[in-house]
């Protein structure tokens, strides 16, 4: 669902996917032609031959319905399921001859890699004697981790994960510093994969440690204060031929200090009664406590612990929650706690809690709850950085530890600020700053003073007074205003119809925010209207919005999306044959939902990832989290919600669907490939107009985090030739 999702649905991070003339460089060797689409009529595709896909005779019973589920076998895992390996094979043989005929693929895929050649760079974080920050050359598959002893000298090179593979597909997937700096865990992540195997580094001579640690996901790691080990939690090793798709369970807490084995590592915290629970670990500012905070889903619903340090196999003590409320832990002044929580307050506060009593009576207000949603709070020198969204777009203030405001932090205009990292000593912060026409900067932030000062700014080929961006808010079926995000070349004629990518996600409290992307930038340079919606189930603007797009609500997501296409068309900036919609893992399924509910609105469909079976989705890996936003088809009431809408399950032979390009991967054990191998055949066979239906199945990758840059590349290169094919052109 992104450039580099990355990823999404567990407190994750996610986007992704766009020249001509008309900016201020020309494309060299490139024509108007070959690129612009405009409204001269639709173009037919050649018959496509599909793949012959077997049916199966499974019929399942749902509280008295019968529902049957004739592509069950491609549920099987690809890697050791040889039938389906053989429909991947074929599937992917007719796309991509589909794509070599498309005359403009080879232009687009050379300008996208020309724009996507700058140099990238994650805010610094110092640890110890160095500051530390990742940075990608340009086409650099996996970004490199750099160190420095000031901001001024020459980095050297910390980690270089494109030396651990050939083809790009074993990437560098969480770092953490013990205090001091001196040691290094970081994550390996293979394929794509959420597996995660960890291991340990001596920073100052780069010597790998023996530690290495299996089986976690979810997770990163928590160093004592001593540097002695760290803290973090892990599932059972999964049986063999289960490790891409089954559940994961009974997770469990675990102490591992430096220069021991895994099997000897010390176990902390362990629930055997509640498999589903799940746990993160913090250590507090002054080293005293370990901070366990559970979790049963992707709700910010917790339940908090603590641990002295002096006892680890003593019993936890229970703080806070009882997964009714989001409890996030800042970090501590001796026996006071600090929690950002949306008890008491939808947009979120920031409150103390005292350990000797912890009673809600008790707590204090820091920060109180706004009119606009508290996004992020970080504690660095002693001052909250308060990150709010107003209208998406975000805004940050500092405050002191005991609540007083100190002032608002002075960002670039509309767009996305992020980082603010740091610890209680620190004096300095770092942070980006993006929006959709405006590549990332770097800035270094006082705290003291409030001085700002640029640090790095990204070079890319554009001039942010070439493009407008704008904000639009339009009115859903129930009269719910809906933001939306427009982003398009300033001498564009809006007298006139243009093609346009309406994209959204609308789940898991997750806001889509103004924020810089290459291949958005591409699709604007081709004459094209980039457009985000701010949906209902994101979290744009607090709790409330979040759960009225959830569960017995989910279908506010697709009429506010619905919605947003139908106001595009009135406006008369685009038309159905000429619209895309596009979305990735649950904005999979959204384009999968409003698909099958509206076919004849758009001209083509881009659903990435996508959940698309909606009565099986639990019973995969971490399906089972997910529903907190979907519900369960074991709930009768909420099985009548998920089969109304379930896109797998409401595809009707005989209907013209518009073009489409499902995308996915073979390692994906976040949104199993087999919910868009189920959907791509069942969608072929119900096809009963021209337009293509094709599925891309990329291999050795995942759901999207850590996918080398050639791969995502290639992936967004295709889907834009593929509507370059499909919708109306010249």
């Amino acid at each position: 669902m992104q450039e580099a999702h990355t990823s999404c649905l567990l407190n994750i991070f996610l986007r992704r996917v766009k020249e001509l003339m008309f900016s201020r460089n020309l494309i060299s060797g490139l024509t108007l032609s070959m690129f612009l689409v405009t409204a001269a009529g639709p173009v037919k595709a050649d018959p496509l031959a599909y793949p012959a896909t077997k049916t199966v005779e499974q019929v399942d019973d749902f509280h008295g319905v019968s529902v049957a589920d004739p592509y069950r076998w491609l549920e099987d895992d690809v890697r050791t399921s040889p039938a389906v390996r053989e429909w991947v094979t074929a599937e992917n043989e007719v796309t991509f001859s589909f794509l070599e005929k498309i005359p403009q693929r080879n232009s687009i895929r050379e300008r996208l890699t020309k724009l996507w050649n700058y140099e990238k760079f994650s805010p610094p974080t110092r640890r110890g004697s160095y500051y530390t920050f990742s940075k990608n050359n340009g086409l650099q598959n996996q970004f490199v981790l750099y160190q420095q002893d000031t901001l001024a000298a020459e980095p050297e090179v910390l980690i270089d994960p494109n030396a651990w593979s050939s083809d790009g597909t074993v990437a560098l997937a969480g770092t953490a510093f013990s205090e001091d700096g001196k040691y290094l865990a970081y994550g390996v992540q293979d394929a794509g994969s959420d597996w995660r195997t960890w291991r340990v580094m001596a920073v100052e001579n780069r010597r790998i440690l023996p530690d290495e640690l299996h089986w976690i996901k979810f997770n990163n790691p928590s160093w004592a204060k001593d540097g002695s080990g760290f803290f973090y939690a892990r599932y059972p090793e999964p049986v063999e031929g289960a490790t891409f798709q089954s559940l994961n369970l009974n997770q469990q807490v675990y102490f591992h200090k430096l220069g021991t084995a895994q099997a000897d590592d010390v176990l902390v915290y362990a629930r055997p009664d509640e498999p589903t629970w799940g746990f993160s670990t913090s250590v507090s500012d002054d080293g005293q406590y370990v901070v366990i905070t559970a979790w049963v889903g992707t709700d910010d619903k917790y339940q908090v612990y603590y641990k002295s340090m002096a006892d680890l196999t003593g019993q936890a003590v229970h703080l806070v929650g009882k997964f009714d409320h989001e409890y996030s832990f800042l970090g501590n002044d001796g026996k006071t706690f600090y929690f950002r929580t949306n008890q008491a307050a939808p947009k979120k506060r920031v409150i103390a809690i005292p350990l000797e009593a912890p009673q809600p009576e008790n707590w204090k207000e820091l920060i109180p709850e706004s009119a606009h949603v508290l996004d992020a709070v970080s504690l660095v020198g002693d001052t909250f950085i308060a990150e709010s969204l107003q209208d998406a777009v975000t805004k940050v203030a500092l405050y002191r530890t005991d609540g007083t405001f100190v002032r608002n932090v002075e960002l670039e205009g509309l767009g996305s600020a992020g980082g603010f990292t740091g610890d209680r000593h620190d004096t300095e912060t770092f942070y980006s700053f993006s929006s959709f026409a405006t590549p990332p900067s770097i800035y270094r932030y006082d705290l003291k003073t409030g001085v700002n000062t640029l640090v790095r700014r990204a070079n890319v080929e554009i001039d942010p007074n070439d493009y407008v961006v704008r904000q639009e808010f339009i009115t859903s079926k129930d009269g719910t205003k809906v933001p939306l995000f427009l982003s398009y070349r300033k001498d564009l004629n809006l007298s006139q119809s243009h093609p346009t990518v309406l994209y959204g996600y609308g789940g898991f409290n997750i806001p889509l925010t103004p924020g810089f992307s290459v291949s958005r930038l591409l699709w604007m340079q081709m004459g094209g209207i980039h457009v985000t919606a701010n949906l209902r189930g994101g979290g744009e603007y607090g709790e409330e919005w979040h759960q009225a797009g959830t569960r017995l609500q989910k279908q506010n997501v697709f009429d506010d999306f619905i919605a947003a296409a139908e106001w595009l068309i009135a406006e008369g900036l685009t038309s159905s044959p000429q619209l895309a919609i596009q979305g990735g893992s649950n904005g999979g399924l959204l384009v999968g939902a409003c698909m099958v509910q509206r076919p004849e609105l758009y001209g083509a469909c881009l659903p990435a990832v996508g959940v698309m079976d909606m009565l099986r989705f639990h019973q995969f890996t971490a399906g089972r989290f997910w529903t907190d936003d979907y519900g369960s088809a074991e709930n009768p009431e909420e099985f009548a919600a998920l089969f109304r809408y379930s896109p797998y399950h409401n595809l009707k032979p005989g209907t013209k669907y518009p073009a489409t390009l499902i995308t996915t991967a073979d390692t994906d054990d976040r949104v199993v490939p087999g919910h868009s191998f189920k959907f791509a055949a069942r969608l072929q066979a119900c096809q009963a107009g021209d337009a293509p239906v094709l599925i891309r199945i990329e291999t050795r990758a995942g759901h999207g985090a850590g996918k080398p840059t050639s791969k995502i590349i290639e992936e967004a290169a295709d889907q834009w030739a593929f509507l370059v094919k499909v919708l109306q052109m010249e």
